[in-house]
């Protein structure tokens, strides 16, 4: 059972499966400013530069809640600064890692007037190693660079001067946690765990760091509710171990605790890194126990049919933009979408912080991560997607919450993939690159329509009519092969590509434009307003139980989580707050089983 308590202990630390006891939080106050005519490389601002504003991380400086007063929407370079008092060492071969989990777009960092180091990418995490550092405080400056092109993974940021549509406000610089941790001359730089629940066994692959030494080991402790179900130790070889546990035991009725959303069982476990016998590293994660799979045009989730019920959430927080004004404020969010009986989430068009993922696997919500996209195709926007792509899986893997990856959405960065090789070459590489990477899950190559390669036939749908619906989903040609969306128009499959027994799934649809507030001339969303509260629940009602009905789908995904900026189609308004009866909401969802989890 999540407790309260506990959530906040473990969300104080920015990567909650990765944990480590000595780290220092860098969010908060940093100095900060703007460099318009692009001179701060040239007169060497990381040397004794004294910045003239302040900014609060990790909230970029478009936001309210960054502190910055003048929102320079067309300043593409932004510098930040902080000196960080380090604590008392034990040797001098101690080292530093600096942790970003996010900033938007490429990034310069200098310690004490040296550089270290750069990155490119908006959306994934990326560190650097501070070695054998002997100074008792660090001065960190930072240059980020962001012009916002459409090569680049956007995601639902606007590429032109101002909102539009279902595009978002601008993010510019650090926009999630950065965190410094100290580590031993050789420490744990990664793990990868691989549940399988038909063998009872988790497979463990761990990567050291920085090891010159032959007497090395790895030593593993896996619990179930604080009972020890299995301990191990391996010897390292070219830095690396790897592990096949089994993790049967007598305690769960069937063996394993599976991971579900009505039970999201997690076991416990602890790295510690013994080198010379004397421990260099120790740190504490967890793993679910959780399978899923396809059979007869059903997702399966440990081999029984799973009906999905998404909710789509874009990650926006309002005054915040794409960063939470606080971490219960993520939590509040997902406690929400389980009050309403969804049993997941799709993350649309941005990589959530670890935070994010953490709750998903506690709290039992199954989630879609998905790939920001770009909107111009060509070779600098293939390396940069494909550059983030690999990260992001490697962000997730991990996670037993995660159970599909969306590589692209709606031709968005491939327009003309219907009929141009070239871009359908592109989105397979996608596909292929996933399995290659991360065989355990489902992977939609081009989300809404348009598919070349993908594991589950998904559907955008926006009709306001449960008619329509009724009228155009079937077990027929026109359903598989056809382009049965009246707001897309779009065939499901490219050119040269065909329905091959995939599940099918309606990953879109809804999207009821209803505000509890005055509405205002720039508000967007799909159909006819409805026309009182009444009304909008009435028509959820009547889409939903129409999908849930037809044995074509096997399952959906909701259009949307909350109000977005000028986008009103959400459950929760702006400020993320119901706009209906939770249990008004639970009820429509469990009128009609098709399988899966309910929520009482």
């Amino acid at each position: 059972m999540l407790t309260q308590e506990r959530t906040q202990l473990e969300l104080s630390y920015p990567r909650p499966q990765f944990k480590r006891r000595e780290w220092l939080d860098l969010n908060g106050t940093w100095a900060f400013e703007f460099d318009r005519e692009d001179k701060g490389v040239k007169e060497k601002w990381f040397k004794g530069r004294t910045l003239t504003q302040s900014i609060q991380v990790p909230f970029c400086f478009q936001s309210p809640l960054s502190g910055i007063k003048e929102n320079e929407a067309k300043a593409p370079i932004v510098w930040y600064q902080k000196q960080v008092k380090l604590k008392e060492r034990e040797s001098n071969g101690e080292k530093i890692l600096l942790h970003f989990e996010a900033v938007d777009y490429y990034t310069m960092v200098w310690i004490n007037g040296e550089f270290i180091g750069e990155h490119r990418g908006g959306f994934v995490p990326f560190s650097f190693t501070i070695d054998e550092c002997e100074v008792d405080e660090l001065t960190i400056t930072i240059r980020v660079e962001d012009h916002t092109s459409c090569t680049q993974p956007l995601g639902k940021q606007s590429w032109k001067e101002e909102n539009f549509l279902c595009w978002y406000t601008k993010t510019t610089g650090i926009w999630q946690s950065v965190w410094l941790e100290y580590v031993s001359d050789c420490y744990l730089k990664d793990v990868k765990v691989t549940p399988n629940i038909d063998t009872c066994e988790v497979h463990i692959e761990a990567l050291i760091e920085g090891l010159t030494r032959q007497d090395a080991m790895i030593q593993v402790e896996i619990s179930l509710s604080e009972e020890t179900i299995q301990k191990a130790s391996a010897m390292i070889v070219n830095n690396k171990v790897n592990l096949c546990l089994n993790v049967s035991s007598t305690s769960p009725d069937f063996r394993l605790a599976y991971w579900t959303p009505d039970e999201p069982n997690l076991y416990d476990i602890t790295y510690t890194l013994i080198v010379d016998n004397k421990v260099h590293d120790r740190v504490e994660s967890y793993f679910g126990m959780r399978k899923i799979s396809i059979h007869n045009k059903d997702i399966l989730l440990n081999n029984e049919r799973f009906y999905q019920k998404l909710i789509l959430d874009q990650g926006y927080y309002g005054e915040g933009l794409m960063t939470p004004g606080t971490i219960e404020m993520l939590e509040s969010d997902l406690r929400k979408v389980k009050e309403m009986g969804f049993n997941g989430v799709r993350r649309h068009q941005t990589v959530a912080d670890h935070r994010y993922m953490y709750l998903c696997d506690k709290l039992g919500l199954v989630m879609w991560a998905e790939m920001p996209s770009p909107f111009e195709y060509g070779d600098e926007m293939v390396a940069n997607v494909t550059y983030e792509y690999q990260k992001m899986i490697k962000k997730h893997y991990n996670h037993p919450s995660v159970i599909a990856y969306t590589a692209m959405n709606e031709s968005w960065g491939v327009n003309e993939i219907y009929s141009n090789q070239q871009q359908q070459s592109f989105v397979n590489a996608l596909y292929y690159l996933t399995k290659a990477l991360d065989k355990t899950r489902l992977v939609i190559g081009n989300d809404g329509w348009e598919h070349t390669l993908t594991d589950i036939l998904t559907i955008h749908d926006y009709s306001q009519s449960s008619e329509n619906l009724k009228n155009n989903y079937g077990d027929n040609e026109a359903t598989k092969n056809g382009a049965p969306s009246v707001t897309s128009k779009k065939y499901n499959f490219s050119n040269g590509y065909s329905y091959q027994e995939q599940p099918i799934m309606l990953s879109e649809f809804g999207g009821i434009a209803y505000t509890t507030d005055k509405a205002s001339e720039g508000d967007w969303g799909y159909g006819n307003r409805p026309r009182s509260k009444e009304e909008a629940l009435r028509r959820f009602e009547e889409l939903v139980y129409e999908v849930m009905k037809n044995d074509t789908f096997c399952g959906f995904c909701y259009t949307q989580l909350t109000d977005v900026e000028q986008e009103i189609n959400g459950l929760l308004d702006s400020d993320h707050n119901y706009k209906f009866d939770p249990a008004d909401i639970r009820r429509i969802l469990n009128s009609f089983q098709t399988g899966g989890f309910i929520f009482e």
